[in-house]
């Protein structure tokens, strides 16, 4: 019988959730990590989108590859592909499989930056997150 997965709660959800329960006991409130909260978009009309959208044509181009590591980029440059997306927090749809990519290519090895694509490899939509994962913006 085949076993049912479930989303791992992580740390930091436990540690909010306890801290909400017990100042909510109190009488306070706690506003909990972006990450864990982190909002979904349907659409992407924000500074970044046409930077993703054209770093996901180029991946796509690729065959958006699964194994992490940098890639030859256009223009003698570098991106990263980061390999599996865990969707951790459940903020994409549950059960599907994930794939992530950086949007800004630059010199094999340089430092990464907070942005990325996150692609569901079971229908093919494409979230944008300028933010390392605390907002998605569907492309």
């Amino acid at each position: 019988m085949p076993t049912q997965h479930h989303p791992r709660i992580t740390w930091m959800k436990r540690l909010t959730l306890t801290l909400t329960a017990m100042l909510s006991l109190a009488g306070l409130a706690l506003v909990a990590s972006p990450a864990a909260n982190a909002d979904v978009y349907g659409s992407c009309t924000i500074s970044g989108c046409a930077a993703a959208s054209s770093a996901n044509s180029t991946w796509e181009s690729l065959g958006y590859p699964s194994s992490r590591g940098w890639y030859n980029w256009p223009n003698g440059e570098c991106n990263y592909a980061g390999g599996t997306y865990y969707n951790d927090d459940g903020q994409l749809p549950n059960g599907d499989s994930f794939q992530e990519f950086d949007v800004n290519p630059r010199a094999c090895g340089a430092d990464r930056d907070a942005a990325r694509i996150v692609v569901d490899m079971d229908t093919g939509v494409v979230w944008y997150s300028p933010d390392h994962y605390s907002d998605f913006y569907q492309l």
